[in-house]
């Protein structure tokens, strides 16, 4: 039988599906695509409280409609880092990630387009739950490669350990669920 944590995200009353992620440690599974409402609060919600910036910078997938609709309630520009190279991209720059949501190392890439909208500006990095850093510390050396000022983090929840970090702004914080 399938486990919920119930929980509000950005004032709305949600249930996340517990997913095991090894043997002694299950996580909420929070996922914002599909749920606008959540996605349009947290969106307010987090610009509320971030500092000014010219640019927002996320990963691919889950952290997209989120840094979505921040840009567009917002500064109106965005980038995604991207997974995978793809015909298009000229001259990416690339970092190394290790997630606990993602089973293998992944790579994350820029576009020289998105560099040249990232170099030399104030950036906003956005992602949906910030764990153990690891997507976060990959995105700002992303950023940092670019030559963008990253001026704060940001993201939906905190999850575990990011709880007691003092350097991002969330909403809400999401235990982690330690089996005995």
């Amino acid at each position: 039988m399938k486990q919920y944590y119930k929980m509000k995200v950005a004032g709305c009353d949600r249930e996340l599906p517990l997913c095991p992620v090894n043997e002694h440690l299950d996580i909420a599974a929070f996922i914002m695509f599909g749920d606008i409402e959540v996605t349009e609060k947290a969106a307010k919600l987090l610009l509320e409280k971030c500092p000014e910036h010219d640019v927002l910078v996320t990963a691919e997938a889950k952290g997209i409609p989120l840094c979505y609709e921040m840009a567009r309630q917002g500064c109106r520009n965005y980038c995604v880092a991207r997974k995978g190279l793809k015909v298009y991209m000229t001259n990416p720059l690339e970092v190394t990630v290790k997630s606990i949501t993602t089973e293998n190392v992944q790579k994350l890439y820029l576009s020289d387009e998105e560099v040249k909208k990232i170099q030399g500006k104030r950036v906003l990095i956005v992602d949906d739950v910030i764990s153990t850093g690891e997507s976060l510390n990959a995105l700002m050396q992303l950023v940092e490669k670019a030559g963008g000022n990253i001026v704060g983090m940001a993201a939906v929840l905190a999850e575990g350990d990011a709880q007691e970090r003092d350097d991002i702004v969330y909403l809400d914080a999401l235990p982690l669920f330690v089996k005995k």
